[in-house]
């Protein structure tokens, strides 16, 4: 028995279909997803198509991410923050809108976190985040990561949401990240999943990295009108499948820095574009 375990698409449907070939050259016929299926890249209805066509023919199992909660929220929340929101979000309103209400019905029936049983191997607790929520980063080393796996009863647990690809021990217990398939950190900017082999009772794990066609997703990000709507954030998702390195995350909350500096407040759903613009500079040394 051998699962295909991928995290964190984000849209990236190059780097997506590129694992997926790469898991069926294998003849790995089951898939565990952990969630965060669209998010930053042009056309996720290609993305979509993909988890569909593997969800027809193959055994799938689907995780429940943070950036699902989002597209919930915008179509449930009158009071969605980020509706009205500048650039900032300007990605997440093009993504929001270039789903149908399959997709959002889909996310919405998704648990976030799941047990997984295969007959005669220890079972799995799958979840994006954490078991118990899933924007919560189970990062290696950290008191309350030993405190959740102190309380978790599975030998194995399998996360994304961090994009770093690791395995990380505690006693008898082991968490593991397969990495992001669509924004991966510390990567070189490659394509990340990991593929789970029972042997007898145990699983092992095998980490896979993965080189696919970057400058066509580069391409897309302008000619799908991406780059016109939320420029600096594309910016800085060019620059993480190029290099692997600093995470739209990191660049938010510098620009939300830069903003609180001088006004005192800033919302993360309302940056003005100058501050974007001062913390791409700062950490890529370049607009």
């Amino acid at each position: 028995m051998e699962i295909a375990v991928l995290s964190d698409m984000h849209g990236n449907y190059e780097a997506f279909q590129r694992c997926v070939e790469y898991t069926l050259e294998r003849n790995i016929d089951t898939f565990l997803f952990l969630g965060d299926y669209l998010g930053e890249f042009p056309y996720p209805q290609k993305t979509m198509e993909i988890i569909y066509s593997l969800n027809e023919k193959y055994k799938c199992f689907f995780i429940r991410g943070n950036k699902e909660d989002y597209w919930i929220s915008r179509r449930y929340d009158d009071d969605c923050v980020w509706k009205n929101g500048n650039s900032t979000v300007g990605a997440m309103k093009y993504c929001y809108t270039n789903q149908t209400e399959k997709d959002i019905e889909f996310f919405k029936n998704l648990p976030i976190c799941q047990e997984i049983i295969f007959e005669g191997a220890a079972p799995i607790m799958a979840c994006h985040g954490s078991p118990d929520r899933n924007n919560e980063k189970l990062l290696p080393n950290h008191e309350k990561t030993k405190s959740i796996i102190d309380q978790c009863p599975y030998r194995y647990i399998i996360c994304g949401h961090s994009h770093v690809q690791n395995a990380a021990v505690y006693g008898d217990k082991i968490v593991l990240n397969p990495g992001a398939v669509g924004v991966s950190l510390h990567s070189g900017g490659k394509a990340q999943f990991m593929i789970l082999r029972q042997n007898m009772y145990e699983w092992e794990y095998e980490f896979i990295s993965l080189d696919y066609d970057k400058e066509r997703v580069i391409k897309e990000l302008h000619e799908s009108g991406l780059h016109d709507i939320a420029p600096y954030w594309s910016m800085v998702t060019r620059h993480l499948i190029l290099t692997g390195e600093v995470s739209h995350g990191t660049v938010l909350s510098r620009a939300m820095e830069l903003c609180r500096e001088e006004n005192g407040t800033c919302d993360w759903y309302d940056v003005p574009e100058k501050y974007w613009e001062r913390a791409v500079e700062e950490l890529f040394g370049q607009v």
